[in-house]
């Protein structure tokens, strides 16, 4: 099919971006990105900021099915999905269930653990938590890190126990729920899946190394000092042990179209451990999905075009 009749297929295509939550800033930069593959390709595309525009408005466009380039809490949690449903818009990514299992760190794990598959140990933690016996369960170095938000936002990691209460605060700043995780001592890798005809597949790694492995906001998007390793340099058997690691958390929390598994591999015996599953992960053309594509032989205007031609609704009904 040439790119012509695709465009034509997908129809108007509404671009979410922007949106309410802290990530605000990398969504807009994310959903300009596709934006601009999909025009290229000829699709008749146009934003639309629902941090700035009603649901009416939304529901007046009209959109034959949209890609969501949004980010956090009101568009990666199952909220937007929600809307889009009610709407009967085909949209891209993981539907209203699984986007709001994933958004909750705590609620992915639950799940993995049920399942065995390997995530680091981990305590909720409230502002009257017995600091000391988080350490003593958990051991130190830990993180802290909010249940309910991405991009590295209101993470600390902790090396003693004073400074516990500190760290609880900075994720208690962005979330109601807060969790201590322990920490793993190793590689930092990401696995994106994307669904092809109907069937999910795990992507390249990237191997992620940061400053004084510190892979932080400024360090995430802002410093230019973080590597970007794909290929990650590991065995291939060890790839893809991890990559059917990916897949299997993917469909335990029941995602679909797309998403990007956050990965840490332990030096000492080589055991991965999952973090955490994003339904919508970032689209800068320098972002982590779009370097495992291009290492797949996938450019950035089909990886979009793939993850639009993708788009449904958790009914199964779509506008093909």
């Amino acid at each position: 099919m040439s790119d012509k009749e695709r465009a034509k297929r997908l129809g108007k295509v509404g671009v979410l971006l922007g949106g309410q939550s802290g990530e605000r800033e990398i969504s807009l930069r994310s959903g300009n990105g596709v934006l601009g593959a999909l025009l290229a390709r000829g699709v008749n595309a146009h934003p639309f900021d629902p941090g700035e525009r009603s649901l009416a408005e939304l529901a007046a466009e009209k959109f034959d099915r949209v890609f969501i380039a949004l980010h956090g809490p009101y568009g990666e949690d199952g909220t937007m999905q929600g809307v889009l449903e009610q709407l009967g818009i085909p949209y891209t990514g993981s539907g209203v269930m699984a986007s709001a299992l994933a958004m909750d760190k705590v609620m992915t794990k639950r799940i993995w653990l049920s399942k065995n598959l390997p995530t680091p140990r981990y305590v909720e933690l409230t502002a009257a938590s017995d600091w000391n016996a988080v350490v003593r369960e958990l051991g130190l170095p830990l993180i802290v890190k909010p249940a309910h938000e991405g991009s590295t936002l209101g993470i600390t990691r902790v090396k003693s126990a004073d400074q516990l209460p500190e760290a609880y605060a900075v994720a208690a700043r962005y979330d109601q729920s807060v969790l201590a995780e322990e920490f793993i001592e190793g590689m930092e890798l990401t696995c994106p899946v994307l669904d092809v005809d109907g069937e999910p597949r795990a992507l390249p790694l990237v191997r992620i190394i940061a400053p004084d492995a510190n892979y932080d906001y400024e360090n995430k998007y802002f410093s230019g000092k973080t590597q970007y390793l794909c290929p990650c340099g590991l065995d291939e058997a060890l790839e893809k042990s991890i990559q059917a690691y990916t897949l299997d958390a993917y469909n335990m929390l029941g995602c679909r179209g797309w998403g990007r598994a956050d990965i840490m591999l332990r030096a000492a015996d080589e055991k991965p451990y999952l973090l955490e599953m994003n339904t919508s992960p970032g689209m800068t053309d320098q972002s982590l999905v779009p370097r495992s594509a291009r290492a797949a032989g996938m450019d950035y205007e089909e990886l979009c075009m793939t993850i639009l031609e993708a788009a449904t609704l958790d009914r199964g009904k779509s506008r093909d």
